[in-house]
């Protein structure tokens, strides 16, 4: 009987395919008859209880004995049949009655009951081969006496064929009742109360069972599912991805664990999010026989697990957002920072509009009344490919200057400080717009748009409140680079008004500079500094060139230049040598950062503690003075870069000038070094900013620019162009200045010099040259002018002077007139009164000439007077109408 499948006994005729009734309610076929007699593993109940028989002839011994009880007893067959049950199995001390028992039975009384009998300890015969098992049975009758065990007996009396009385055993082991009844109740239990959904599958993906709780989502009660699949209950899709990981399971038997099924309970349009486990199910001889689903609702934690990711995406954004805006004070990169960070991790589409008057420098920004100002947009960035921005009407592109209308939303948001949401158009590639203005200090500075296509997750409100973060984050920057920028260009300003406007003009010079602030040749914003560069035009036709460096940046730096280009070009004029002009500067850079001047400087430099109150103003500095008669150039360096000289022919080469101490430092004298610089020759002077820099040391930067005057023939603008663009990789941050000047000396025909006795006729001598040399040059119209002046000069120089009498004219773009003597009084204007007959002299001049005055020589002094050019287009002054002024 146990190889007959249980599906035989559920039709009367296997053979006629008749249609039964599953378990579940549903309709299955009929197997063949040929299939209902196959031999299988029966996988029924009695697999697991091991029910056993035996027969009782009318001797009262053992006639019959099953395999299964060989199981059980552990004693086979051929050693049971003959045996007295009552001597084999039950105690000594029970067997009296167990033998009135057995009477009993033999009479043709049923009985039942559970009997103590003694079992052998061994391993389960029912896995064990029939030989082996025979093998062991002396083993295990001599084992009979050692454990003990319970069965239940069912005994029914029964005759044989010769009508004798016997008796049918039918014996289950207690211990596996028992245990069966255990977990059977472990069972229930679980499947009965357990807070998840619980259902068992069969091999056809049908429900066979399912518990209270998964009963409660689905509404009815739990015999309502049987019979049904997972397509009853997920949407298609779902389903069938669902149905290939149950086929899988129940091929493989592997377990899946937190599998995320989503889909919709009845009469609820929400959605639901389940965690299922399942793994494969067998029956007691292994068979699979079904798939077990355990399955938690997992919305809420699902739920709860998009907020902190949508928390931490947040907390992440704010975080970069903190470390990339404000990296540069620049209103525009400020902006193109902000949708660096926001796209594509927070919108699809963003732009950036800015008030036009912060962008023209407007001292006052708009405020916050008036959402129609005219904006520029200066950002735009977009996730999808060539996408326009079209949320809130036409496409703007990037630089255009608009407006908003005044009704339109991101007005509205202007105005009211507010963020606003507007839709997209229909048709159109946005879903949602977030108009956010960007306020900075109660001030709104412009209006970021955060834009989301179709498809993506619309905007909530923990977007929004990101988006005004983010929005005021970026609108603090733009403010300070508002700010910063227009500090920045007054700082220009004042630096530009300090340096020389134009191109500087020298007589005997041909002059070409650069100026660039710090940074601007890597475009980023420059910041102020205190390199300079000067050309002043000296008595005589000379020239002084000046390069120095203000330790330090910003307008500390730039002021502290300003004081001292004034202080040099003051101390130019009065036509001091170039190492006093130094000594007098380093004075003054020592008296800069004192409020007293030098003397308070020097006092708190000999008192510690009021030193430390002192701010000290450290500065290098080159000064030149350019004689264009002698071509000799004379240098004093204060802690400057040599000056570059380059012959005609010859490569280029420093110039070894004493370097000394910087400006501000004091105690150290400087000294003087004079060359006489041929025609043609080419003459540099630079800061530190165009060969220095973090990536190249300073003598490989000096290198590299006496390297780059290779064709000093060229016009000086190209050759500044060519040493920068050539030292571009050599200089950093740092401002550069660079002057450079070709030597074009004044031509002997333009020169004339005289020596006169100190006697009053040099007075018309001097008039008679200095006529013949106006003549020579086609000066007539000053001619009379001239010889009026310098019979002036003349007189002075014998009346007050001492020495010899040296006369001279220099022709260039102006007439200048230089009178020598050996005299070390200075001349001094005087105001003549109407009854003095004299002192009226040097008022004429001052009268009639464009520029005049007096220096000192290591010999004696030099008085001079200059005047223009008739055809320099100043008009020349009447001597009469100038002597009659006089009166």
């Amino acid at each position: 009987m146990s190889e007959i499948p249980a599906k035989a006994t559920e039709s009367e005729d296997p053979s006629d395919g008749a249609r039964t009734e599953s378990a579940g309610g549903g309709v299955d076929q009929t197997p063949p008859a040929d299939a209902m007699w196959q031999s299988s593993p029966p996988g029924s109940i009695y697999d697991y209880i091991k029910v056993a028989s035996f027969s009782i002839g009318p001797d009262g011994l053992v006639d019959q004995w099953s395999e299964r009880a060989e199981q059980l007893f552990g004693i086979p067959a051929e050693r049971a049949v003959g045996m007295d049950p009552i001597e084999a199995f039950i105690d000594p001390d029970l067997r009296e009655q167990g033998q009135r028992k057995m009477a009993e039975i033999l009479d043709g009384r049923e009985w039942t009951g559970v009997v103590p009998f003694r079992l052998p300890g061994r391993p389960d015969d029912a896995q064990v081969p029939r030989a082996e098992r025979d093998t062991r049975a002396g083993r295990t009758e001599r084992g009979l006496r050692g454990l003990r065990g319970l069965a239940e007996v069912y005994v029914m009396p029964t005759r044989t064929a010769e009508g004798e009385r016997a008796a049918v055993c039918i014996v289950v082991d207690v211990r596996t009742l028992r245990s069966i009844e255990t977990d059977l109740a472990a069972s229930q239990a679980i499947f009965g109360q357990s807070p998840f959904g619980f259902l068992l599958i069969d091999t056809d993906l049908r429900i066979r069972r399912v518990n209270e709780r998964f009963a409660s989502l689905f509404g009815g009660n739990p015999d309502d599912h049987r019979g049904k699949g997972v397509h009853d209950y997920l949407p298609r899709a779902e389903a069938e991805r669902v149905s290939a990981i149950l086929r899988r399971v129940l091929q493989t038997g592997e377990s899946i664990t937190d599998m995320n099924v989503t889909g919709f309970v009845p009469g609820s349009d929400e959605r639901r999010h389940w965690s299922v486990n399942l793994y494969r199910v067998h029956s007691g001889s292994g068979r699979p026989i079904g798939i077990a689903w355990l399955g938690l609702d997992v919305t809420a934690r699902r739920a709860a697990a998009r907020e902190a990711a949508a928390a931490r995406r947040n907390l992440a954004l704010l975080n970069e957002a903190g470390a990339r805006i404000g990296n540069s004070l620049d209103l525009e990169t400020t902006a193109r920072e902000l949708l660096d960070v926001v796209v594509p991790g927070f919108c699809d589409l963003a732009t950036v509009d800015l008030y036009q008057g912060l962008l023209v420098g407007d001292e006052t920004p708009p405020g916050l009344a008036d959402g129609s100002a005219e904006l520029r947009r200066v950002a735009f960035a977009s996730a999808v490919s060539g996408a326009p921005f079209t949320a809130t009407g036409e496409p703007v592109e990037v630089g255009a200057v608009h407006h908003y209308p005044f009704n339109s939303r991101c007005a509205d948001a202007l105005r009211t400080a507010r963020p606003k949401i507007v839709p997209g158009e229909e048709g159109g590639l946005v879903q949602s717009t977030l108009a956010v203005p960007m306020v900075a200090h109660d001030t709104v500075v412009g209006l970021a748009q955060f834009a989301r296509t179709k498809g993506s997750e619309p905007f909530g409100d923990r977007d929004r409140d990101l988006a005004v973060e983010l929005a005021a984050r970026a609108a603090v920057c733009i403010d300070n680079a508002r700010l910063y920028r227009r500090e920045h260009e007054r700082a220009l300003i004042l630096q530009r008004s300090l340096l020389p406007p134009g191109d500087p003009e020298a007589s005997g010079l041909d002059i070409a500079c650069r100026y660039l602030p710090g940074n601007a040749a890597t475009g980023r914003p420059s910041e102020v500094g205190g390199d300079w560069f000067d050309v002043i035009e000296l008595p005589g036709h000379r020239t002084a060139l000046v390069v120095g460096d203000v330790m330090g940046r910003g307008l500390r730096a730039a002021v502290a230049m300003g004081e001292l280009r004034t202080a040099v070009r003051t101390l130019a004029l009065l036509d001091l040598e170039p190492a006093e002009v130094l000594s007098q500067l380093d004075e003054i850079a020592r008296g800069l950062g004192a409020p007293g001047g030098v003397q308070q400087a020097t006092r708190a430099a000999r008192r510690p503690r009021e030193a430390d109150l002192s701010e000290v103003y450290l500065a290098t500095c080159i000064y030149a003075v350019y004689d264009s008669v002698t071509r000799r150039c004379t240098f004093a360096n204060a802690g400057h870069l040599p000056p570059v000289l380059v012959e005609p022919g010859e490569q280029a080469l420093m110039l070894d000038v004493p370097p000394g101490m910087p400006l501000g430092v004091g105690g150290e004298p400087f000294e003087e070094v004079t060359v006489e610089l041929p025609e043609g020759a080419l003459l540099a002077l630079y800061t530190d900013g165009l060969v220095e820099s973090r990536d190249h040391p300073l003598d490989e930067g000096l290198q590299a620019f006496v390297g780059a005057l290779t064709d000093p023939n060229r016009p000086l603008e190209d050759v500044c162009d060519h040493v920068l663009n050539t030292l571009g990789s050599h200089h950093g941050e740092d401002d550069i200045a660079l002057l450079m000047a070709r030597v074009q000396g004044l031509p002997a025909e333009s020169v004339g010099d005289w020596t006169l006795p100190r006697e009053p006729r040099s007075v018309g001598r001097a008039r008679e040259l200095a006529r013949g040399q106006l003549l020579a040059w086609d000066l007539e119209p000053l001619v009379d002018t001239t010889e009026l002046l310098v019979s002036e000069l003349v007189t002075n120089a014998l009346r007050y002077g001492e020495g010899e009498i040296r006369l001279r004219l220099l022709l260039d773009r102006t007439l200048v007139c230089e009178v020598w003597d050996a005299g070390l009084v200075q001349p001094r204007r005087r105001r003549a009164r109407d009854t003095d007959e004299g002192g009226r002299g040097l008022q004429l001049v001052g009268l009639l000439s464009a520029a005049w005055g007096s220096r000192r020589t290591p010999r004696g002094k030099t008085v001079w007077f200059e005047l223009p050019l008739p055809d320099g287009g100043s008009p020349l002054t009447d001597p009469a109408e100038a002597l009659l002024s006089l009166f």
